[in-house]
């Protein structure tokens, strides 16, 4: 027996059915496919009795939940890559930072020695200078 029912158009419509001629007209629960095959088997709506509305509208309750279920589980899922990948330039922006803080340093130390340096040459030509002169004066005296 076929039984059609009106479905939304926007809802994804799941059909099973048996090649077996059993007289029970109500469906072994394994033949029930599942309705959300990616959630977990203990969070899966149980098939409902199609002769109770109150079974039906369980079901469909349990339907939304568990698409919304796995909705929220979805949103986690990307907002768990999108923690990773902040993390992961928050950790690059801090190496840039401690190479930036120790190039300032290093520039520093270079700044300091270039610093002692040109005062060690203009030493070095003023004791230059003054052993010119004194040479000069020697030459001279002799």
């Amino acid at each position: 027996m076929i039984t059609t029912a009106r479905v939304p158009a926007d809802k994804p419509i799941r059909i099973a059915f048996s090649l077996n001629d059993s007289a029970d007209d109500t469906p072994p629960e394994n033949a029930f496919p599942l309705a959300f095959p990616d959630l977990e088997k203990q969070l899966q709506p149980l098939p409902p009795c199609h002769d109770s509305k109150e079974s039906m509208q369980v079901f469909k309750q349990h339907c939304q939940i568990a698409e919304e279920y796995y909705e929220v589980k979805k949103e986690i899922a990307l907002l768990e890559e999108r923690k990773r990948e902040l993390i992961s330039r928050l950790d690059q922006a801090e190496k840039e930072n401690m190479d930036a803080a120790q190039l300032t340093k290093e520039y520093a130390n270079l700044t300091e020695e270039n610093r002692t340096l040109k005062l060690a040459q203009t030493q070095c030509v003023e004791q230059l200078e003054k052993l010119r002169i004194q040479y000069q004066k020697r030459q001279g005296s002799s």
